[in-house]
């Protein structure tokens, strides 16, 4: 069947001309969301990307996410893609060396690079604070963003670095830049589903914007949770629960059969 979802060329095409909407989401009804929404891009982790997620994300472009750490090996990433692809997937973020970028994009698969802060080693770079503040720093991130362009990425996420050099580095490269806390110049602006809909407990990122406050309403449903299930507590102890409105029903001849029954035993 035919759909209306963007392709790594129309990805392309775009960079410069419009700003792309993206969202990392979770959950079916998330994905759902986001496709009724309008909105371009999903980030979807390979161990939730199922037919499920995909009919879910409708024309939405899905990047999957390929799990640094619990891959290891080229060929790990490569049946892992492969697989995601099987399922629907557009791109696939790839956290790997370049090595690995290459033998990935060898075989025509998309791939999504990340530069700036880098959580899974955001040691190297000094923690979990911004990149590219300092002239060193920015051109790090530059020579990290042309590396992987020449390993044959087609995108890059480019998260927490300062506006300017976010909007230098999105309009000298060719990767499309999927901006998180990277200024308003990236060619798609990156979120968090929790963030956007105030699910996020404890730390909330300095790019991260609320437009719904679900931990109320989550922190609400889980009281009403405990006091549901603390009623029925009690009318199990007070013999309430089960009422004669719950027995199934035998008629007296039937009973009377049963209990003759049971002395013939």
């Amino acid at each position: 069947m035919r759909n209306n979802r963007m392709t790594v060329a129309d990805l392309r095409a775009a960079k410069g001309q419009r700003v792309l909407s993206m969202l990392y989401v979770e959950t079916v009804e998330e994905a759902a969301a986001a496709s009724a929404a309008g909105v371009d891009v999903l980030s979807i982790i390979a161990p939730v990307w199922t037919p499920q997620m995909r009919e879910a994300a409708g024309d939405c472009f899905v990047q999957v996410g390929l799990l640094y750490g619990e891959l290891v090996t080229a060929e790990d990433y490569l049946r892992a893609a492969f697989a995601a692809r099987a399922v629907g997937g557009d791109a696939y973020y790839c956290g790997a060396s370049l090595d690995t970028v290459r033998r990935l994009a060898a075989e025509g698969l998309p791939v999504v690079g990340h530069v700036g802060l880098v959580p899974s080693k955001a040691t190297w770079t000094g923690g979990f604070r911004a990149v590219g503040k300092t002239a060193a720093s920015a051109l790090s991130v530059w020579r990290d963003m042309c590396a992987l362009e020449q390993a044959g990425a087609v995108a890059v996420e480019l998260e927490v670095v300062p506006a300017k050099v976010g909007a230098e580095l999105s309009r000298r490269s060719p990767l499309v830049t999927f901006g998180m806390g990277a200024g308003s110049a990236t060619d798609a602006q990156y979120l968090f589903a929790e963030d956007v809909l105030g699910c996020t407990r404890g730390h909330r990122p300095r790019h991260a914007r609320t437009y719904r406050n679900f931990r109320a309403e989550y922190d609400r449903l889980q009281a009403e949770r405990v006091a549901a299930f603390g009623e029925f507590v009690a009318d199990v102890k007070a013999g309430r629960y089960p009422g004669p409105e719950h027995d199934v029903a035998v008629s007296d001849a039937e009973f009377e059969a049963f209990v003759k029954g049971l002395g013939d035993e």
